[in-house]
């Protein structure tokens, strides 16, 4: 089996963060910039004012922390205590228990569309430590027997301000659908506890911004072309403070040689395979950047339909919810009504249309 070169992707991501940041650094105030490695992925942090370098400091520290606090194969990581307690309680930190929180109402809500506990499966795929293969399908059945997430209890205790969490002893979780977009929340508020007011942050496929641009407009976020990713946008969107966060198959995957068949990372819990559908990429607008991560992948796993159906439940509400972007295979690009005045096509392989 063929995998993507590592330094193949790296560069990627730095040429999408090359063509991304110049769209939102207008103005005369002073900016400051820094490039990080953390959560696998390059990070670009934009800082403007003068407390800039403070704000970024800040910013890296916490996602370089939170990096640590949730790797599930670091035995030192508090994902790690979690996945080995037994099935004991473990005590965890206010960012486990705002992802966890987050995750478990987009699971309810989706019916199970966005699963933590799917981590043995992408581990037996070999999306873990890059040693790729199709499983068996015996194998595949077993690792599904292990799901528990429905079952994982989260308990806060408000007297001393922390939370416990236990789950059955033959589960695993990963925090990969959710890490970045809280870290972005984090940074963020760092950023902003250091007095900056202006920023843009950039986390691989999570994007999320700080107040207005330095001269008072919107930011302009680009919509990378997922069959061009790394090089060219489909189109741009016109954000004040939010998030935006995308889920695609172009993302990470590998190709079997003895098939020609390729498999992406993000994985239907129903199934234990690589989601089919008729989605190439799945985009949530979002002030809170925790919850954009996990509806990202939730909207990507129900497909076109059943994603816009979850967008008029719990989206479509006034002064609230989320918007987003979903690509199809056939190049068409569907926007949910809060975009119409603020995203632009600028690609012309594809069609626009707007969803009520």
């Amino acid at each position: 089996m063929r995998k993507r070169n590592a330094l193949t992707r790296l560069v990627c991501a730095l040429l999408c963060a090359a063509l991304m940041l110049p769209l939102a650094a207008c103005g005369e105030t002073k900016e400051s910039r820094r490039t990080i490695f953390a959560m696998d992925t390059t990070m670009t942090l934009v800082a403007y004012g003068k407390n800039r370098e403070e704000g970024l400091a800040s910013a890296e520290s916490v996602i370089k922390s939170m990096d640590s606090m949730l790797d599930p194969e670091l035995p030192s990581s508090t994902v790690y205590a979690i996945n080995h307690a037994n099935g004991e309680n473990v005590v965890v930190p206010g960012q486990v228990a705002d992802m966890l929180s987050a995750a478990q109402t987009v699971y309810k809500q989706s019916g199970g569309a966005l699963d933590l506990s799917v981590y043995p499966l992408l581990k037996l795929w070999g999306f873990i430590d890059n040693r790729t293969r199709v499983p068996y399908d015996s194998e595949i059945l077993d690792e599904l027997s292990r799901l528990c997430f429905d079952q994982l209890v989260l308990t806060p205790f408000p007297s001393s301000g922390t939370f416990t969490v236990s789950m059955p002893s033959y589960g695993e979780i990963s925090f990969g659908a959710v890490a970045k977009g809280c870290a972005a929340d984090k940074a963020i508020e760092a950023m902003r506890a250091s007095g900056v007011t202006s920023g843009i942050i950039s986390l691989g496929g999570n994007v999320q911004t700080l107040g207005l641009k330095p001269d008072g407009t919107q930011w302009r976020v680009g919509i990378e072309d997922p069959n061009n990713p790394g090089n060219s946008y489909v189109g741009v969107i016109n954000v004040g403070e939010t998030a935006v966060v995308t889920s695609g198959s172009y993302q990470r995957y590998f190709t079997d040689i003895t098939t020609g068949r390729t498999y992406h990372h993000i994985l239907q819990p129903t199934s234990g395979y690589p989601v089919s559908n008729n989605l190439v990429s799945a985009t949530v607008i979002c002030r809170n950047g925790t919850m954009a991560d996990c509806l990202s992948t939730a909207m990507f796993v129900l497909g076109e339909v059943k994603s816009l159906n979850y967008w008029r439940t719990y989206g479509a509400t006034d002064g609230g919810g989320f918007d987003m972007v979903l690509i199809t295979k056939d190049n068409r690009i569907i926007c949910t009504k809060g975009l119409i005045e603020n995203f632009t096509l600028v690609n012309e392989n594809y069609t626009v249309s707007y969803s009520e």
